[in-house]
């Protein structure tokens, strides 16, 4: 089973930054860590995640640099910045935010709290 379409656009911006917080990387790495840890229910294109890594890099979120694997493949890397690590904190402090209204429903047996 795949997550919602909704869903998935609505976490790729903070699941981006996460995976930049660890360290620099390439798209079909990005694409990669994202199937793993979602044990396949998040499959991203590369059509889906460029866009978003340009908007974050011209929003000075995220930088970027040209490389060579070791394949000898020329390859774009990507690392986050500062202004991407605040971002990266207001995004989990939202997410949290719903999290918690979510199990606030759950426990209340989904009426109004």
């Amino acid at each position: 089973m795949t997550l919602p379409r909704d869903l998935v656009a609505a976490s790729s911006i903070p699941l981006v930054l996460s995976i930049l917080s660890q360290g620099q990387s390439y798209g079909y790495e990005i694409i990669q860590k994202v199937k793993t840890a979602s044990e396949g229910e998040m499959l991203w294109a590369d059509g889906m995640l460029y866009p978003i890594l340009h908007r974050l890099e011209k929003r000075g979120q995220v930088q970027s640099s040209w490389g060579v694997a070791d394949s000898g493949r020329k390859r774009k890397y990507y690392r986050l910045s500062k202004a991407g690590q605040l971002e990266l904190s207001e995004q989990r402090a939202n997410w949290r935010k719903v999290n918690s209204l979510l199990d606030k429903f759950a426990a209340s047996g989904d009426k109004h709290v």
